[in-house]
């Protein structure tokens, strides 16, 4: 449900995970920095805590982590494509 939420958003393309409970979106579609990106979404919009560039040091990477509800995945994946539609 995470990969093809984040995938319905305009920029990201992100892999089934093999494991674990986080994903590594690609983001460089957008034409922003993962730093800024993981701010935007931090401070301006979502009041979602994400971490840039963690797996992947060359950066365009996001990491989500999906340990929580399919209720609160929803409302986070809603938030996030708001905020990236008015970047």
């Amino acid at each position: 449900m995470i990969v093809e939420g984040l995938n319905s958003i305009p920029g990201f393309r992100c892999h089934k995970p093999l494991g674990a409970f986080y994903v590594f979106p690609n983001i460089q579609g957008t034409g922003r920095t993962a730093k800024f990106l993981a701010d935007y979404l931090l401070n301006e919009r979502c009041r979602l805590p994400l971490r840039h560039g963690v797996r992947r040091p060359w950066g365009g990477y996001l990491r989500f982590s999906y340990a929580n509800s399919v209720e609160n995945i929803v409302v986070a994946l809603e938030r996030v494509k708001e905020a990236v539609a008015k970047l």
